[in-house]
């Protein structure tokens, strides 16, 4: 497995990471509450948490423009 000794993440720590981001985005919980130290980890977490943000904006917008057309 891929790792970096130096800075003590691996692959599956970045995916892990990311997967958390996202559910905590998708369960409302703000950014600034990552609790991951390390900026390459804390990056993960901030990108998978951005990702499910960015999906939940674009759902309500698809839902917004559904309302809008049949009004």
């Amino acid at each position: 497995m891929a790792r970096d000794i130096k800075l003590g993440w691996d692959v599956e720590a970045l995916n892990k990471a990311y997967r958390q981001g996202y559910m905590a985005a998708t369960m409302g919980m703000d950014k600034a509450r990552c609790p991951y130290r390390g900026e390459v980890v804390i990056a993960a977490w901030e990108a998978g948490w951005d990702d499910a943000d960015q999906v939940a904006r674009d759902d309500r917008d698809q839902a917004d423009d559904l309302f809008s057309r049949i009004a």
